[in-house]
């Protein structure tokens, strides 16, 4: 199947013709628009769902999902505007929003997950769906959540100026021209504090290489509450577990233990000298990690 979108210049047939696990890629209309799912493993065995981060896609998860689908039906998308997914057809991209639109597209899957894990954004997205009761799952497993607000000036500057750079449609493409090299996809990365492989660089040099997936990435941040979400860790319900890079530069590790002491149910784990991208450097491990985790849910594995 093709995609073709307006403005963007990531196509399927073209820039997908490589694709990580492209075998297990379908296309999905749902919440109005078209989704990029991968999905690995056997149906009736408990079903694990993937959000990756902002800026990222599917290709995140290219080692750890076949590391998973012995044991689990693995589910992963392109979230809306990243990858080869649209851009959310109505709406903004808010956390309540993208919730919504990942709700729809697990029902036209028709799949309840007992397990879901979120990188980074990724993981915001999944506690919001949990606090409003969109999902159900046994556990919520974090991997270097982006959780809490930016402190300080940050924190009162970087949304404001995330939504003027959205909202300016020359601002993607200038990023994608200066950011698309490969020296300067490599630097981006090794600034998370993680190093992985020649080949997950050129996909994200891919990437980034796109104006499309850039605005979906800018115009995610943009609409991210995180004082919202913050202030209702308390209530939530699901167990969380807290998987924390030593080494992440992207999200300090210290946030997690806020984090902890804010969720009622909420572990720690440390993955020493890791960085930001952790499950990408080191899938086997985290595979390994979230095994565990669903073994002491009770989710059989």
């Amino acid at each position: 199947m093709g995609v073709t979108r307006s403005g963007r210049r990531l196509e399927w047939e073209r820039d997908g013709r490589d694709w990580p696990n492209r075998e297990a890629s379908s296309f999905v209309r749902a919440a109005g628009f078209g989704w990029h799912v991968q999905r690995m493993g056997e149906r009736g065995r408990p079903t694990l769902f993937l959000a990756h981060g902002t800026a990222a896609s599917t290709h995140s998860w290219r080692d750890l999902m076949p590391a998973l689908a012995a044991d689990f039906d693995v589910i992963a998308c392109d979230l809306p505007g990243h990858g080869f997914t649209e851009p959310m057809a109505h709406g903004r991209p808010s956390l309540p929003g993208m919730g919504r639109a990942l709700s729809d597209l697990l029902a036209a899957l028709d799949a309840s997950p007992a397990l879901v894990v979120g990188h980074s954004a990724g993981a915001a997205v999944l506690i919001r769906m949990a606090l409003d009761r969109l999902i159900h799952p046994a556990g919520i497993v974090a991997l270097n959540g982006a959780l809490t607000p930016f402190d300080g000036l940050a924190g009162r500057f970087f949304s404001p100026l995330a939504k003027l750079l959205a909202l300016n449609p020359f601002v993607p493409r200038v990023v994608s021209a200066s950011a698309s090299d490969r020296a300067g996809v490599e630097r981006l990365i090794r600034n998370t504090g993680s190093a992985i492989d020649p080949r997950g660089v050129e996909l994200y040099r891919r990437l980034v290489a796109d104006p499309g997936h850039v605005r979906g990435a800018l115009a995610m941040m943009a609409h991210w509450d995180l004082d919202a979400l913050s202030a209702d860790l308390a209530k939530l319900a699901t167990p969380l577990l807290l998987v924390v890079g030593d080494r992440d530069k992207a999200v300090p590790p210290e946030d997690a233990r806020r984090v902890r002491r804010l969720a009622r149910h909420a572990g720690l784990e440390t993955m020493k000298g890791a960085g930001h991208l952790a499950h990408e450097e080191r899938p086997e491990e985290t595979a390994a990690l979230l095994r565990r985790y669903a073994q002491s849910l009770g989710v059989g594995v």
